[in-house]
């Protein structure tokens, strides 16, 4: 999260977080082959061939499991609100982007409960809603929600220009 540019009263981009990096990737899946080449070679040598297969099959499936992981984390929200409206944008892992519109005077925040780790941000206005940060965890959308909380109540209390308060 980032917050606050010259133009914006609140500007975050929120990103799944993933703890293995590139490199530590790399690593993990040379010692994982290295264990399982050194395993095959000895169940071949004491005649348990097929079990080579078994474990290049474990190799792949890791490697996949890791990849889809990985572009699953490729996902971006970016959240920035200015004195006309709160802006919201999403880059799934594909590439495609949607955005939603709000003004900043009617949009409700729901905010995530500590106590429930299920529990979302959302964000509503309207009849529409729509739901932020699925991917953080709870401190971090109890912390975001608090932060955008903040934001919204200091750009409410500023004032709006004429063409904010009219719903639409």
């Amino acid at each position: 999260m980032t917050a606050g540019t010259a133009e914006f009263r609140f500007d975050a981009r929120l990103t799944p977080h993933r703890s293995l990096g590139r490199d530590g990737f790399t690593l993990f899946m040379g010692v994982l082959c290295g264990l399982s080449l050194a395993m095959s070679l000895e169940c071949w040598h004491l005649g348990a061939w097929p079990i080579a297969g078994f474990l290049a099959l474990n190799i792949l499936l890791i490697f996949l499991a890791f990849r889809v992981n990985y572009r699953a984390g490729r996902m971006i929200e970016m959240v920035q609100l200015s004195e006309a409206e709160l802006v919201v944008r999403r880059i799934d892992p594909r590439g495609v982007e949607r955005s939603w519109r709000f003004q900043p005077y009617w949009v409700r925040l729901g905010k995530p409960d500590p106590d429930v780790p299920e529990s979302q941000i959302t964000l509503s206005s309207h009849g529409r809603q729509i739901t932020l940060g699925t991917f953080l965890s709870p401190p971090e959308r109890v912390d975001f929600a608090a932060a955008l909380e903040a934001a919204l109540r200091r750009c409410r209390e500023s004032g709006f220009p004429d063409q904010a308060l009219a719903p639409g």
